[in-house]
């Protein structure tokens, strides 16, 4: 049976559920083939759902972060395509917004790093840094994993002098896509195993290279939930029903982040990054688990102040316990709007705004609030703790400062 062949009628039961919308206003509009908009007492199909919120709060129009930024989660290759004119635009909304440095993690290697090195640093040299990326497939066929290069028995040796060498020309760090565990096939046709031995020496590597490995595990807590009615964010997945990892096919989320941990207790001398929050912004309980028992483990925020705002007072008092060890992120670059949302998440007190300018929101049918972190946390996750960790942002922080003084 395909696997969403049920959708339709997971529509019909949650226009029905959700909404209280009575049987035969429904049978009436699918017969008369009326839209689902709720317009003059039509029946309302969930995903056109646009509820406006009455409530009456202060508001704080932030446009700009409060101190420097180091964005440590960007994608300029995938979400700019190496155009030109967008690095332009998006250099003049970092300007605006006090972003001093952004993180690109879609530097790859050999070539294409360099390529996209020629990209970012040609015209701004101080304003971006790279992360490389792991290259299991090589010369092999997309569609046959057993010719890809990581089958090979010497894969890690070559991978970390593949490293060494991104390193002298600029690499920050490596970055670690959410494939690795739940897209890359092994030889059998299984998923490629986060905590493989076969691999060890690449994460060795790292550390001794000082270069910080930014990993994506797994996903938000329903992508590996039944899409039903008691799924949190049936809405977003209704529309992209390729984002679930639901079921037998796949890996459990708990499986994934337990390799993942793992890796990062057999490398105490590597400096694990846990992209999204460690993928687990629902329960800060559990990562702050991980970073008592790993003191090797950092997190940043990327696409989950979503989940961050909406339990402020967990995650203010989060925040100010662990303000050593939380970078900062967006995963952009993205509108300037969504960006001042990340302000005011961190900065204000203000209540119940949104996270982001799309409608709907991306990442479930919610507003958020602010946790207002103090001066020093706040510099701490906008770039100090970066400059602690990642080569190169401490003298490339420098410049910026520098140089908005001078201006």
């Amino acid at each position: 049976m395909p696997r969403f062949s049920l959708l339709p009628f997971a529509l019909f039961i949650a226009q029905l559920l959700l909404l209280g919308m009575p049987y035969s206003l429904l049978a009436q509009a699918e017969t008369t083939d009326e839209p689902l908009d709720g317009e003059n007492g039509r029946p309302l199909a969930i995903g056109e759902f646009r509820p406006k919120a009455t409530l009456k709060v202060h508001q704080t129009k932030l446009t700009r972060a409060k101190f420097p930024v180091v964005d440590d989660h960007t994608h300029f290759r995938y979400r700019l395509r190496h155009s030109p004119e967008q690095l332009d635009d998006f250099v003049g909304v970092m300007d605006r917004n006090n972003i001093a440095i952004c993180v690109s993690l879609d530097g790859r290697l050999g070539a294409e790093f360099d390529e996209h090195a020629k990209y970012l640093w040609t015209k701004y040299p101080d304003r971006f840094l790279i992360y490389a990326n792991v290259d299991w497939q090589g010369s092999g066929d997309p569609d046959k994993p057993e010719t890809w290069a990581c089958q090979r028995p010497d894969f890690g040796r070559r991978m970390a002098l593949e490293l060494a060498e991104v390193k002298k020309k600029g690499a920050s760090g490596l970055k670690l896509f959410k494939q690795f565990g739940l897209g890359y096939k092994d030889a059998d046709g299984s998923f490629l195993k986060i905590d493989d031995p076969r691999w060890d020496p690449i994460w060795k590597a790292c550390g001794e290279l000082g270069l910080p490995v930014i990993i994506h595990t797994a996903d938000p807590v329903a992508f590996f939930q039944p899409i039903d009615k008691k799924n949190e964010r049936w809405e977003e997945l209704s529309r992209h029903p390729d984002w679930s990892f639901y079921g037998e096919e796949f890996p459990s989320r708990e499986e994934l982040l337990a390799a993942r941990n793992r890796v990062i207790e057999r490398h105490p001398e590597t400096t694990f990054i846990g992209a999204h929050f460690a993928n687990n912004s629902e329960d800060l309980a559990q990562v702050s688990e991980w970073l008592e028992k790993y003191p090797n483990l950092y997190i940043e925020p990327a696409s989950r102040i979503s989940e961050l705002g909406r339990q402020p007072y967990t995650a203010r008092e989060f925040f100010l316990k662990y303000q050593d060890r939380i970078l900062f992120g967006t995963d952009g670059p993205w509108p300037e709007q969504r960006l001042h949302y990340y302000w005011r998440f961190l900065e204000t007190f203000d209540e119940y705004f949104p996270y982001s300018e799309k409608v709907p929101p991306p990442q479930g049918l919610w507003y958020i609030y602010g946790i207002k972190l103090p001066d020093d946390v706040l510099q701490k996750i906008y770039h100090g703790n970066a400059a602690k960790i990642i080569p190169g942002v401490e003298e490339k922080l420098k410049n910026y400062v520098a140089k908005q003084k001078a201006e």
